[in-house]
């Protein structure tokens, strides 16, 4: 609609809002004082004050809610559940419904203890914003959150040593950066969790102090409107000295909704007659709230009183106080005569006025259009666009396989980036799906925030994988620069990756998938070392970046923590990146990133295959990790009883797949080995993996029966005149263990 056309309607809206708007501002008001608490009860312990439902005493509470005053440090503070030291209480604000209760802070000093806090079956549960955090000298926190229908295992992991000499590095970053510092949310509806320490990086030789012992708590901290929990001097005196924390927990009333609860009225706790429900957004139940121009306690009846904002009036507008009379009012007609002129003046204005605001509110579109535009130029000349385009111009066939895209573009196939079309979230940011205005489907990576320093590397790395064309790896389409990071749109992989296919409840992966899904992602993994222009080092090699399309060929992915790498390096110092259980210790330890840290992650990928062990689960941290206890089996001739039932189930007849099961476990024993120098390179395994595979399908099918994707699999090369003595020998070494029983 035009400005002209709006402004025509405005005289009738206008005196109709004017004359509703004096009216109520001069309309008599009566404010009553409400209670917070039923008659009798107490209404604070201490310094706290007691609201209802909470209650202190007989019949003072809703079943739940009760408070126990006791003394406490030599003064009264209430209780909940006879032993929880309660804070403060927030009982009528929806935006914070909770209690806030002292929780224990442990201490950790190289032993192994745990830490709890259940409160299933009461009305509370944990606030989703409170935190774990663990200081100390490399501790390793396994956590366990829940509730009545789930359980949720998560872990924490603090790497060498805190103190507090670190504390300004800390302040600086805003966040605890994970050098003996880590910490990760509570999830939403768990009303219980156990946390158990252990310290599995231990090193009995190094000397640690008492203040190095480490310390943890669940608890909640913000300053201001940050949305990072930040360290100061004072936050690490208490984590070292005092023996509690804050900690907050919602609450709500009962275990149904409004809609159930309303048509029950005898146990529908929104007494007031100005009270409304509301669900509860933290698990099951409802809160009550005073309705829109009052407040109180919404749980008391009268306890919702009218908002104080304006003075009273002892007249209605229009009118006065009669003479000689007892509060008496009547019609004053000068108030009449000015009312009318006050609005005709007030219409006119009010709708010149709004013709302007609006004409400036497109002004203010416009410009802001304009500015959101110079910001687009800003991050494309920052990210080095221009570069980047000179340089894929440089190479046809990386122009023929990747484009640069518009933001407007990823919007438009992510719909604004919409949150339910996240794919997945890492470390190195989020997945979105998206369809491209060709329909083609991809996956759209949005990174964190990089420093500017990284944004050539950024850059050197988009080239790299630009020329990267293996069937095994996943394709880059291309990126967007008009972001302050970057964006790298990616083919989309529809079946889902390795890692849920096997840790699924109910595994379809047959012994003839995996042995090919292990040889497809060798095959990848040595093109990235060895045959691309320039050797990439993939770095965080895992199940879960290994997709699969819905033939279950292999696809690997996320070259977020990537590193490019001269063909004649053997390896680059950097820092420490990667997943827990899939981490190479040497590289852990020195800091030296090299091909065979890759090889190590691949060969615990290979005993993921073969036994459907989670690397980093509680089980397997019970026996020291999934290498401990595959290591172990191997040395003790136990393959078979450590292997996936399901495996063993499909070759107890075929002696052959039998064989080609001994030497894939082999060849990963040989993988993870501590010693990078022992390790095979990713050729050679990528070679015997080949032959195994070779096998397996002359096995299953004669030659006149292969599909055109299984009769094109190269052929390992195994008369190469560059074959190195190491790679001999290491073929030999393989092809006994599985000729000869060990």
């Amino acid at each position: 609609m035009e400005p002209r056309a709006i402004a025509q309607t405005i005289p009738s809206f206008v005196s109709l809002l004017l004359i509703l708007t004096i009216t109520a501002l001069f309309m008599p008001v009566q404010i009553v004082a409400s209670a917070i608490t039923l008659p009798g009860c107490p209404e604070t312990c201490g310094e706290v004050q007691i609201p209802y439902p909470f209650g202190i005493g007989p019949n003072c509470f809703l079943p739940g809610f009760e408070l126990i005053c006791n003394m406490s440090n030599g003064s009264p503070a209430p209780f909940l559940l006879n032993n929880i030291s309660v804070l403060d209480i927030y009982s009528s604000s929806l935006e914070a419904p909770q209690v806030v209760v002292n929780n224990n802070i442990t201490s950790i000093c190289m032993n192994n203890t745990t830490n709890s806090l259940n409160l299933s079956g009461t009305p509370y549960r944990i606030n989703n914003k409170n935190k774990l955090t663990v200081i100390g000298c490399d501790i390793l926190a396994s956590i366990t959150f829940g509730n009545e229908t789930n359980k949720l295992q998560g872990w924490c992991s603090a790497m060498g040593c805190f103190s507090r000499d670190s504390v300004t590095n800390t302040v600086y970053n805003n966040f605890c950066s994970g050098a003996g510092c880590c910490q990760m949310f509570v999830p939403e509806g768990i009303n219980y969790y156990q946390v158990s320490f252990q310290s599995p990086y231990y090193n009995s030789s190094k000397q640690y102090n008492s203040s190095q012992c480490g310390r943890a708590v669940v608890a909640h901290r913000f300053y201001g409107n940050s949305d990072f929990y930040e360290y100061f001097d004072s936050d690490i005196d208490e984590l070292y000295e005092q023996q509690q924390m804050p900690l907050y927990l919602d609450w709500s009333i009962g275990n149904e909704g409004c809609k159930t609860v309303q048509a029950n009225k005898s146990s529908y706790a929104c007494i007031d007659d100005h009270s409304e429900c509301v669900e509860s957004e933290n698990g099951p139940g409802y809160l009550c709230m005073c309705s829109n121009g009052y407040e109180g306690n919404p749980y008391l009846e009268g306890g919702c009183q009218v908002l104080p904002v304006y003075e009273s009036y002892s007249c209605p507008a229009f009118m006065r106080l009669k003479k000689n009379t007892s509060g008496d009012c009547q019609l004053y007609v000068p108030y009449v005569i000015g009312l009318i002129v006050g609005v005709r003046f007030i219409i006119g204005f009010g709708g010149l006025l709004l013709y302007f605001g609006i004409w400036i509110w497109k002004r203010i579109k416009l410009v802001e259009k304009i500015k959101q535009q110079k910001l687009k130029e800003k991050f494309f000349n920052q990210n080095k666009g221009f570069l980047l385009q000179q340089r894929i111009a440089s190479d046809e066939d990386a122009t023929q396989r990747m484009r640069i895209f518009s933001l407007d573009e990823l919007k438009k196939a992510t719909n604004k980036f919409d949150k339910a079309l996240i794919l997945g979230q890492g470390g190195h940011g989020e997945v979105y799906k998206g369809i491209l205005s060709d329909q083609r489907i991809v996956a759209i990576k949005k990174s964190k925030i990089v420093d500017q320093v990284e944004i050539e590397q950024f850059i050197n790395e988009v080239v790299i994988l630009s020329q990267i064309n293996h069937r095994n790896v996943v394709k880059l389409y291309g990126c967007c620069l008009e972001t302050e990071v970057p964006l790298l749109v990616y083919e989309y992989i529809s079946n889902g990756t390795l890692s849920n296919h096997l840790h699924a409840e109910s595994c379809n992966l047959t012994w003839n998938h995996r042995l090919r899904i292990a040889s497809e992602t060798a095959r990848a993994i040595t093109y990235l070392h060895s045959s691309a222009s320039i050797s990439v080092l993939h770095r965080d090699i895992k199940s879960a970046n290994i997709l699969l399309d819905n033939y279950f060929t292999a696809k690997v992915s996320d070259f977020g923590a990537s590193r490019s790498v001269q063909i004649d390096q053997t390896g680059i110092t950097t820092v420490v990146q990667g997943t827990f259980g899939y981490l190479d210790p040497e590289y852990f330890y020195n800091h030296r990133l090299t091909p065979k840290s890759d090889v190590y992650s691949f060969g615990v990928i290979l005993t993921e295959l073969l036994t459907r062990e989670k690397p980093s689960s509680s089980t397997m941290l019970q026996v020291g990790g999934l290498v401990t206890y595959f290591t172990s089996a191997m040395k003790e001739k136990r393959l078979f009883e450590i292997l996936d039932p399901q495996v063993v189930d499909q070759v107890a007849s075929n002696k052959a797949q039998k064989t080609e099961i001994e030497a894939v476990a082999n060849l990963a024993e040989m993988c993870i080995r501590r010693n990078g120098d022992e390790r095979p390179t990713m050729k050679e395994v990528e070679v015997q993996l080949e032959v195994l595979w070779r096998s397996n399908r002359q096995h299953e099918h004669p030659c006149t029966s292969q599909t055109l994707e299984e009769s094109q699999l190269p052929l390992p090369d195994s008369t190469s005149e560059n074959s190195t003595t190491r790679q001999y020998s290491f073929e030999l070494e393989l092809h006994s263990s599985f000729t000869f029983p060990r």
